[in-house]
């Protein structure tokens, strides 16, 4: 069974974070919805394999960790459509003003 470097996974994880979040700072509220909709799909990804890892037969930690990437891809692809739909609501006029 190969060694894994846990340090060397540890800060590809947190490069990613830091770059992540420097990226979707600087997007323009006015792409915030094709933002989101690139978001939900590769949460569905997200989705999909955590779905075959816990269902797998993976030793205990992995299984939970797969659980908790279900949990988080879930929450994120459920919050994206709600503010998505708010940012949507946002751009309608009220009808009864002229």
């Amino acid at each position: 069974m190969q060694s894994m470097d846990y340090w060397s996974m540890l800060f590809v994880f947190m490069l990613a974070t830091f770059i992540g979040i420097g990226v979707i700072r600087r997007v323009s509220r006015l792409l915030h919805t094709p933002l989101m909709s690139i978001t939900n799909a590769i949460s569905a990804i997200t989705v999909i394999g955590s779905i075959i890892v816990t269902g797998s037969d993976h030793p205990l930690p992995i299984r939970i960790l797969g659980a908790i990437a279900l949990f988080a891809s879930m929450t994120n692809i459920v919050s994206g459509f709600l503010i998505t739909d708010r940012m949507l609501k946002m751009f309608k006029g009220d009808k009864g003003h002229k």
